[in-house]
C-alpha cells in the first residue's frame, strides 16, 4: 500500500505466471510490456473510508473500537455493518484483539463526535449492524474527523487516509483500500496506451481482510456491492469479441465482473451486489488474467487465485515467493496470474485443431 512509493523502500518487484503455471521474476515496471494490443485492463476506483472508530460503550464504560464492515443499504452512511473490538489499537495483531464488552440492541456508543446505536447483534458476538445518530451530513463530517484507515500490526506507523487511497481513488465506498490498484501509476497507463491496450473502471465497496477471529474470517469476504458503468461494460464486451483479455486490477474487480456476468460471458452494466464466492471449481466468464498482491492460502484473497490455477501451482507459491523475498501486497510486490485452461477446455482446443 502506501510504503511500496516511500524513498526507503526497495523496488517493487513482479511475479509473472503464464497460463502454463510457469513463473518469471521481473521488476514490477515490467508491467508496461507484459500485455498485448487488444488487452483491457479494468481497476476498481473505489477510495477508501476512514473505517476505523474508536469510542465507548456507555453500558460497560469500556473502550471499543469499531470496524466498519459492510453497507446496510449502499449510499447510506448511517447504518453499517461492523466489527468490534475491545480495547487496543492495530499495533496489536489483530487475532490477539480482545474482544469488546457484551454487546446487545440497543446499546447507545460514542464514537469521538458521533453517536451511535447498536440496532442488531447479528450471529456472532462481534459482529454488529450499527446506526449513526444525525444526519447524514452529520455523520459524514463525524466519520471524516474521528475515524481512520484500518490497518494491521505488519505498518505500526499510523496511516493518513492519502495513504489509502489509489491514484484513481474516485467515490469513497470501500472500507480497506483496493491495493492491487497502488501498482497503478499514470506513467504505466500511458505506456499502456501507447501500446494499444484499454483501460476502464468500476467501483466496488472492498471489504475488510481480516476480522481477528477465524470463525468470522471463513466467512469473508462479505456480501460487497458494485457498479459498472455502461462505457466499462461495453468496453469488456468489445475486448472479449475482438478476442483480448480481461486483466482485473484486484481480486474486487474479479468479484463484480463475475457477478454481472451473462451465460454467455458478457457483462451487465449497473448497480448490484457481489454475494459470490470464487475460488476452486468457479468457472471463470469474463476475467482471463488477475494482477493481485501475495496473499497466504487459507485467507479469502488467495482461495480466489484457485479459480486461476490448479493447487500444484497455488500451492508452492507462497514459499517460493518468500524465498525470493517478495513482501506483502501492502509493501508493492504483485503478482500477474494468467488463467489456465481446463482440462475440457484444452480438450476442446485440441479437437479443434484436430477437426481444422
Amino acid at each position: 500500500m502506501i510504503a511500496a512509493d516511500r524513498p526507503d523502500r526497495p523496488a517493487a518487484r513482479l511475479c509473472a505466471v503464464d497460463d502454463r503455471g510457469q513463473a518469471r521474476h521481473l521488476p514490477r515496471a515490467a508491467l508496461a510490456t507484459l500485455l498485448a494490443r487488444g488487452d483491457l485492463v479494468v481497476a476498481n476506483d473505489a477510495a477508501t473510508l476512514p473505517a476505523s472508530l474508536r469510542g465507548w460503550h456507555h453500558e460497560s464504560e469500556n473502550p471499543i473500537e469499531l470496524r466498519l464492515a459492510g453497507w446496510v443499504t449502499p449510499g447510506d452512511p448511517t447504518r453499517f455493518v461492523a466489527v468490534a473490538f475491545g480495547a487496543g489499537d492495530h499495533r496489536i495483531r489483530t487475532e490477539d484483539r480482545p474482544a469488546p464488552p457484551l454487546l446487545s440492541a440497543g446499546d447507545p456508543l460514542a464514537l469521538g463526535p458521533l453517536g451511535a446505536v447498536i440496532e442488531r447483534v447479528l450471529d456472532h458476538p462481534r459482529l454488529i449492524r450499527l446506526r449513526f445518530l444525525g444526519t447524514r451530513d452529520d455523520v459524514l463530517a463525524g466519520v471524516a474527523r474521528h475515524g481512520r484507515p484500518i490497518q494491521y500490526a505488519h505498518v505500526p506507523q499510523p496511516l493518513a487516509l492519502w495513504d489509502v487511497w489509489t491514484r484513481i481513488a474516485a467515490d469513497p465506498v470501500a472500507f480497506e483500500p483496493p491495493s492491487a490498484g497502488f501498482a497503478l501509476d499514470w506513467a504505466l497507463l500511458a505506456a499502456w496506451h501507447r501500446r494499444g491496450i484499454g483501460f476502464a473502471t468500476l467501483t466496488h465497496a472492498a471489504g475488510i481482510s481480516s476480522t481477528g477471529d477465524p470463525a468470522l474470517d471463513r466467512r469473508l469476504p462479505f456480501d460487497e456491492p458494485y457498479r459498472i458503468p455502461q462505457r466499462t461494460a461495453a468496453a469488456i464486451n468489445r475486448a472479449k469479441a475482438a478476442g483480448g483479455r480481461v486483466v482485473a486490477i484486484g481480486t474486487t474487480v474479479v468479484r463484480a465482473l463475475e457477478a454481472a456476468a451473462e451465460p454467455d460471458g458478457t457483462v451487465r452494466a449497473g448497480a448490484g451486489i457481489a454475494a459470490n464466492r470464487i475460488g476452486l471449481g468457479t468457472r471463470l466468464r469474463v476475467v482471463d488474467t488477475l494482477l493481485t498482491g501475495m496473499h497466504q492460502p487459507g485467507e479469502s484473497h488467495f482461495e480466489l487465485l484457485r479459480a486461476f490455477a490448479p493447487d500444484g501451482v497455488l500451492d508452492g507459491l507462497p514459499d517460493a515467493l518468500a524465498a525470493e523475498g517478495y513482501r506483502g501486497h501492502e509493501f508493492g510486490d504483485v503478482m500477474l496470474l494468467e488463467r489456465q485452461p481446463r482440462l475440457s477446455e484444452r480438450r476442446d482446443r485440441r479437437n479443434s485443431v484436430e477437426a481444422a
